[in-house]
């Protein structure tokens, strides 16, 4: 059964396990310490701030709008592949939001201290989004977004979150204090550094059309030189 399963989503058990370990890292982080902190994000959430704050559009709708825009550009771009292991990234974090929510934070709050807020929400998202992309998942819509920047323009992935982020966190002077954005700034940026160090295969399905071409070619040459030898 779970061999099966792991088969559909191009997962390994180890591949499903970063997965797993990796959600529930960043599920942590945002309960326990952005939340409480009050340091924003950038990304998709960032941006459904903005919109909330700016244009007075309901949360919960322009979230899903966002999320779903994401997706739906990633698996343009990325194919199948991309769609289930977001799938199983989704979930997962959902799930782990759900539960850190329910058990509420364990953790002090850093309101008083958002250099430490800062530091360890940067640290935190970081491991736990690394851990995700390395194997092709996306948690949310800026994972996808990420993922599709850098698939696309060729950007190393951690330069295409930072571009992400950075773009929303300026629109976000119109209504947040320069210092606040400044700790979401170092926030984003050692985020940023830490998915740099994973090795992250994002789903190409250019690529692996060019590979099968490739298999192609050379069985169709060996059956072409094993007639020529039989032949001779």
């Amino acid at each position: 059964m779970l061999s099966r399963m792991l088969k559909f989503f191009g997962l390994t058990k180890k591949g499903l396990l970063k997965i797993i370990l990796g959600c529930a890292i960043m599920a942590f982080a945002v309960v326990n310490v952005h939340k409480q902190s009050g340091v924003t994000e950038g990304g998709v959430l960032g941006m459904m701030l903005f919109l909330n704050k700016i244009f007075g559009f309901d949360q919960s709708i322009t979230s899903v709008v966002l999320d779903v825009s994401c997706y739906v550009l990633g698996f343009s771009i990325m194919g199948f592949d991309f769609v289930k292991k977001a799938f199983v990234a989704t979930i997962s974090f959902a799930a782990f939001a759900k539960f850190f929510n329910i058990i509420g934070p364990v953790l002090p709050s850093m309101y008083d201290v958002p250099l430490l807020a800062s530091i360890v929400g940067g640290i935190c998202i970081g491991l736990g989004c690394g851990l995700v992309v390395s194997e092709g998942g996306a948690a949310g819509g800026d994972d996808a977004l990420a993922m599709t920047i850098s698939t696309k323009s060729g950007l190393k992935i951690s330069l295409a979150y930072l571009f992400s982020d950075i773009t929303v966190l300026a629109l976000s002077l119109v209504y947040i204090p320069v210092d606040r954005i400044m700790f979401s700034l170092l926030t984003t940026v050692i985020s940023s550094f830490l998915i740099g160090q994973f090795e992250v295969e994002l789903p190409n399905p250019e690529i692996k059309m060019a590979n099968k071409h490739k298999k192609r070619c050379s069985t169709s040459l060996s059956k072409t030189a094993n007639q020529a030898v039989s032949k001779a």
